[in-house]
Parts: structure tokens; C-alpha cells; sequence
């Protein structure tokens, strides 16, 4: 059966049976009629996955395979904070009157920095480490920039990726200072999975592990009894991942470039609230 599954069983279930609820407190999430969004969380989760074993998508529901990407690419290849660019609408809520998501995500990868090498944004740093230096225990890219955090849409919950060589394999670290784990759980952990696929193969190098490192892993109140229900469902095999092996330029991959084989999931037909 899939691991992802069996992880995301384990997390949940730390949080329903030994979670911390926040209902005491005011906090700042509200649904949409605007009744304040409680928690029930965990701190400092922390799961690993084998990228070179299996891909770590869901099958106890579907995971939107290619809307992930699409934002994936959006945000690293795009570097764009432009809602219009991006083919879904997760970020519609959080859209300004220019319709972007103001000095966020994309907008901050893309900005440009000086090195002793010369100028580089966030992502081409990266990309010239792991084919110039790829023994450098400095490679990694940081989207919380607290003097821009005013002019954000939202601040950052996927703040940081540490890449790290060991020998021929890439490996990474997913730093998470918040997570939603009906909401956006898997969404995240196929992102840079993908992302770490990428980032090895135009590097030259083989695909290890990604560890994911969430601070405030939590469910939602209204989201509480579409987990439990979840976890009851059916787990089948992770599917094959495939990825366009003639592609050396990371700007080169498009949403087409990915595709898995035999992906099976379970069925899960409700509609999940988004706390704003």
C-alpha cells in the first residue's frame, strides 16, 4: 500500500487522539460566514520519504496531480505572484486589487540577490550550486522575508527548501511553519517531490529523500469528521512517476512533462471548506 498513506494516517491520528484544540483562544482564521476557524494540532512533525522507492501521492483521495504542479511551476519556474498565470483558483481568496498575491511566493524567489559569483535570484542560486557546488551545505532558498511580510497576501506557509548532496543523490528539507492537513497535507508533499525530481535531474544527480517539517500541524474544526471518515477508506499502490528524462534546463519542464501510471484512490466526494 502506499506509504504516503500510511504517513498521513499516523499524522492525523497523533492529532485527533493526542492534539492540542485552540477554541480557548481568538484566532485570526474565519470561514467564510465568519465563525472563527479553530485547530486541533501537533508540533514539529516531522515525515520522510524515500523519494527513490516511491512517489509520495496520496490514494485514500485523489491529490489534483497536475494543479500541483501547475503551482509548483508558478511559484519556481514562473517566479510569478500573478493570479492570472496560474490555471486554478487556490489563491483566489487571497487575491489584491492588481490581482496578485502582493510580495509572496513567486515574487520573492525571483528576486535577485548579490553573490561573490555575481547576481542571482533564489532558484538560479540553486541550480548553480548543485551543478557547481554541490557539496555545499549552503544551499537552500528562504520566502519569508519579514521586511516585505506587510505586502503579503499571506504570509509563507512553505517557507524553506534545504537541498543537500550526499555523494550522487539529492536530498531535501520542506520547512512548513503551518499546515492544513486535509486542505493542503499531500498538495504540498507532491510539490516538492516533483520539485526534488526536478532539481536532481537537470543537476545530474540520482532523487533521495524529502523530509517534510511542519511546525503547527493541524485540522480544522469542520474538517474533523471528513478525516475520520478518510481514514477509513481504502489505500491502494503508490503509482509510477514519469518525468520527461530528455529535459536538462529546469525552464524547460512544462505541466505535460509529468504524468503517473496506475494511480488508484479512493473516492471522496465532499466538498472541503477553506479557512481564510
Amino acid at each position: 500500500m502506499s506509504r504516503a498513506d500510511d504517513i498521513y494516517r499516523a499524522t492525523c491520528r497523533q492529532i485527533l487522539d493526542h492534539g492540542v484544540w485552540d477554541t480557548d483562544y481568538d484566532v485570526r482564521p474565519h470561514w467564510e460566514d465568519g465563525t472563527p476557524a479553530h485547530t486541533v494540532k501537533a508540533f514539529g512533525v516531522v515525515n520522510r520519504y524515500n523519494l527513490a522507492e516511491e512517489f509520495p501521492i496520496m490514494t485514500l483521495r485523489r491529490t489534483a496531480f497536475k494543479s500541483c504542479i501547475d503551482e509548483l511551476l508558478w511559484i519556481w519556474q514562473k517566479k510569478s505572484n500573478r493570479v492570472s498565470e496560474l490555471n486554478s483558483h487556490v489563491w483566489d481568496s487571497w487575491t489584491d486589487e492588481n490581482g496578485t498575491i502582493g510580495k509572496a511566493y513567486g515574487y520573492q524567489l525571483g528576486v535577485k540577490h548579490q553573490y561573490k559569483e555575481g547576481m542571482f535570484d533564489q532558484v538560479d542560486r540553486v541550480l548553480y550550486d548543485l551543478k557547481h557546488n554541490p557539496h555545499s551545505r549552503r544551499i537552500l532558498t528562504n520566502i519569508y522575508n519579514f521586511e516585505d511580510l506587510h505586502e503579503m497576501g499571506l504570509y509563507p506557509c512553505a517557507y524553506s527548501m534545504t537541498f543537500n548532496v550526499s555523494g550522487n543523490t539529492l536530498n531535501a528539507i520542506l520547512n512548513q511553519r503551518s499546515q492544513d492537513m486535509l486542505a493542503a497535507n499531500n498538495w504540498n508533499v507532491v510539490q516538492y517531490a516533483v520539485l526534488t525530481h526536478m532539481m536532481a535531474q537537470v543537476s545530474g544527480l540520482q532523487v533521495g529523500e524529502l523530509v517534510h517539517v511542519i511546525a503547527d500541524c493541524h485540522i480544522y474544526d469542520r474538517h474533523v469528521p471528513m478525516v475520520e471518515k478518510m481514514l477509513q477508506n481504502e489505500s491502494f499502490p503508490a503509482p509510477k512517476f514519469i518525468m520527461d528524462p530528455s529535459i536538462d534546463n529546469f525552464y524547460d519542464f512544462t505541466v505535460d512533462s509529468f504524468s503517473l501510471e496506475g494511480y488508484q484512490y479512493s473516492p471522496f466526494s465532499e466538498k472541503i471548506p477553506v479557512a481564510i
